[in-house]
């Protein structure tokens, strides 16, 4: 008979029957760190396993985390900020935005400090970004019975398939030299405005141009408050 280490439950077994910790921690090592790799990439709730279902049925299965099993799927800020590190990560190697997008005049405002920002941290600032979606999102499905943050859970995983839309056709351009980003950005659109769309009801039309609107009235919308707050920003720092 002892305590758990985690609840300070009484325990007289292997695992604490209040919250589950095991009574004897191993320690980490070699071992540890090949289970921890194999528990992410495993069939039923690893990473490939979620990036499949998202990519052949992408409302569909979120619905389903939502209302149902949420034992499936990897979690979805967990999959939006490793799937946004492998797009970092992509772009770092074939310097991919460089190529498209230039910060040098405007990262002498706070506004550019603000965009360099969001380009050098896009698992969080893909977070920020979903909320703005999420609030039009809102709005336009209005007579759907979802929430704000069900909407929020929605978006990562959608977000996080964009992130990796746009790794693949960086790889491309980097391996033959052509510019594939713009090409990237309109499948993305129509990746997200397709998987917001069958998650409220798929066989409507309707609802992926109203998708498609709201996810552009989002990215909009986070675009002029950076805007507005670099704005700000530097007025108070001129005075």
């Amino acid at each position: 008979m002892g305590n758990c280490k985690n609840c300070r439950a009484e325990v007289n077994q292997n695992y604490c029957p209040n919250c589950g910790q095991p009574v004897d921690i191993k320690r980490i090592n070699g071992r540890y760190i090949i289970h921890e790799i194999k528990q992410v990439l495993n069939v039923e709730k690893g990473i490939f396993y979620t990036i499949w279902e998202l990519f052949i049925r992408p409302g569909e299965n979120v619905r389903h985390f939502i209302t149902e099993n949420r034992s499936r799927l990897v979690k979805p800020v967990v999959f939006i900020i490793v799937t946004s590190l492998v797009y970092s990560l992509v772009n770092n190697f074939f310097n991919i935005e460089q190529s498209y997008v230039n910060y040098a005049e405007m990262e002498k405002s706070a506004t550019g400090v603000i965009f360099k920002w969001v380009q050098d941290h896009y698992g969080y600032a893909n977070i920020i970004m979903g909320i703005f979606i999420a609030f039009w999102t809102k709005l336009f499905f209005k007579k759907y019975n979802y929430n704000f943050f069900e909407i929020l859970i929605l978006l990562c995983f959608v977000m996080g398939m964009g992130m990796l839309i746009y790794s693949v056709f960086a790889i491309i351009q980097g391996l033959i030299n052509y510019h594939m980003m713009q090409i990237a950005g309109f499948v993305g659109i129509v990746y997200t405005s397709w998987a917001i769309g069958q998650f409220y009801e798929k066989t409507k039309f309707v609802n992926y141009v109203k998708a498609l609107f709201a996810y552009l009235t989002g990215m909009l919308t986070f675009t002029v408050a950076a805007l507005i707050i670099g704005t700000i920003i530097d007025l108070l720092i001129l005075k």
